[in-house]
């Protein structure tokens, strides 16, 4: 599971889906957390984090931003989009941005820039940044960002605006290729209680 921005959605999409929780979870300091009555054990981790625990087999299955899966491109199975932590990957800039000969790109996905430009056909100094990229831009670091985007107000306040759309961002349950292959029921069981929450989904795998 994932710690940070889709922590809270991820929790009700649990709950809706039948694997109910202890109410002391999401406050717990805890990093492992064991839910016996579902034979389950949670891993609490960045969300960065998650793809890595999930290829190497130390979680079997993990729920993770479509957003981390670029970025990290990890060799795990992609099963559903469960359509929560719903955002948008995009390219922003100062109103009166001008292009730049090799333009300065600040963001806290280099892999996902990087790839978004080299598609486009453009030459671009990417940076990395761990903080706030928005600030980028209204210091003379960066002409532009590439961030993900929610309802749009962080960029607002900070005077910039949305330049170019890369892709939707949502939230997916992926698999161990192993665990996807050796323990099959018990994979396909948290599938099909995800499905009965989002009875529009298709299983990606």
């Amino acid at each position: 599971m994932p710690k940070g921005r889709i922590f809270e959605e991820s929790l009700i999409f649990l709950q809706e889906s039948g694997i109910v929780l202890e109410e002391n979870f999401k406050d717990s300091r805890k990093l492992i957390i064991p839910v016996p009555h579902f034979q389950m054990e949670f891993i609490l981790a960045k969300p960065a984090d998650v793809p890595t625990y999930v290829e190497y087999g130390v979680a079997d299955v993990g729920v993770v931003g479509k957003d981390v899966l670029l970025e990290e491109d990890r060799d795990v199975y992609e099963l559903l989009d469960l359509e929560i932590g719903r955002c948008r990957m995009v390219v922003a800039g100062l109103a009166q941005y001008q292009p730049a000969v090799q333009p300065r790109v600040a963001t806290k996905y280099p892999t996902i820039a990087s790839r978004y430009f080299r598609e486009q056909g453009q030459q671009v100094e990417v940076i990395k940044l761990n903080g706030s990229v928005e600030l980028a831009p209204l210091i003379g670091l960066a002409e532009r960002i590439v961030d993900i985007v929610s309802t749009g107000q962080t960029l607002r306040e900070n005077g910039l605006v949305e330049i170019e759309h890369i892709c939707d961002i949502t939230t997916r349950l992926i698999a161990n290729r192993s665990s996807y292959r050796m323990k099959s029921e018990a994979v396909e069981d948290i599938a099909q209680k995800f499905l009965q929450v989002i009875p529009k989904a298709e299983v990606l795998r």
